[in-house]
């Protein structure tokens, strides 16, 4: 059975060559920051613009022109009545990698950039590169370094990741919100050890260490939180 296939048009910017700009009511130009404004102008008519409310972690939104993706969302609630509630955003260029952060008001607008996303399957590692497999057996490669903190979750029969392509190159990955890992290496299982003991390191089978309650065995398979990297139960 195919994969489904999503295809994100929701506000192709110039770096694809469509300079129009969408319309945007006159009473929301007015609460428009400038940021907001710079991540706006790569818009075009009929395009869907979400608010900052609106967004979630893995969208793709167009800043000067060029596709970022949303890693992180820190939501400032008001401490002054009538005062706008604030998002912080932690955004990755999705064309030089770069990080940095960015602050909107809830009811500021951006437009949401070009990006094609589509269902991988993780397939090898060759060198120093991740190689995955998409719904036509096509492969795509990134380099470790440049999604090293997702690569501690990544192994073989790994289900649910997603690839985002711009101009058809592999940008960024979003991960299932957690996976099944395996413990080969902890201290041994205490006597007695109830579900609300103390914890103990052990490293799975990616590498990656994970806090978990000392009546874990090595061997065991466990739920492993891909946000934080946490520990969330055993696997059933």
């Amino acid at each position: 059975m195919p994969w489904d296939r999503e295809v994100v048009r929701r506000g192709v910017s110039k770096w694809n060559g469509l300079e129009k700009r969408e319309q945007i009511p006159k009473h929301s130009q007015v609460a428009m920051t400038r940021d907001a404004r710079r991540c706006h102008s790569s818009g075009y008519a009929g395009a869907k613009v979400p608010k900052a409310s609106d967004l979630k972690r893995s969208s793709v939104v167009a800043i000067d022109s060029e596709p970022h993706s949303v890693r992180d969302i820190e939501v400032r609630s008001p401490s002054a009545r009538g005062a706008a509630t604030l998002y912080k955003f932690t955004l990755t260029n999705l064309i030089t990698g770069r990080k940095f952060n960015e602050t909107f008001k809830g009811d500021d607008y951006l437009a949401e950039a070009d990006a094609e996303r589509v269902a991988l399957q993780y397939s090898y590692l060759d060198g120093n590169e991740l190689i995955f497999m998409d719904e036509e057996y096509a492969q795509h490669g990134m380099a470790h370094d440049q999604i090293a903190e997702q690569a501690a979750y990544i192994t073989d029969g790994i289900e649910g990741i997603t690839g985002l392509l711009v101009e058809g190159v592999l940008r960024a990955i979003e991960l299932p919100q957690s996976v099944t890992l395996e413990i080969v290496e902890t201290s041994p299982a205490m006597k007695g050890a109830s579900a609300n003991a103390r914890t103990k390191p052990a490293t799975l089978n990616t590498g990656h260490v994970v806090n978990v309650p000392e009546y874990i065995e090595t061997g065991e398979k466990v739920r492993v939180n891909t946000g934080d990297g946490k520990f969330m139960s055993r696997a059933t």
